[in-house]
């Protein structure tokens, strides 16, 4: 259910993070003013970070010091909704 009085807010922690190739980082994203909390994930370049459905972020192996992904968590009840977290291979 939508609340225009309270608009659906998408907060992903940490905002940033420097993982090493072969290394994981766990996201966590926090919905508010909705019915549904939950979120889908997703990676802007899957070649150098994947997100699994729980927000845990796996650095390619391959991945080069200095590349980036954003991974973007997008609400389930309102999808206009979503927060980001920069990735930098370390």
């Amino acid at each position: 259910m939508l609340h225009p009085d309270n608009p659906v807010t998408v907060t992903v922690t940490p905002e940033s993070a420097s993982v090493a190739a072969g290394a994981t980082q766990q996201l966590t994203a926090s919905v508010t003013n909705a019915t549904d909390t939950s979120v889908t994930w997703s990676s802007s370049d899957e070649t150098v970070a994947t997100v699994d459905s729980t927000g845990l972020v796996t650095v390619l192996a391959g991945a080069t010091s200095g590349q980036t992904a954003t991974i973007t968590a997008t609400s389930v009840e309102d999808n206009t909704k979503s927060d980001t977290s920069v990735i930098t291979v370390a």
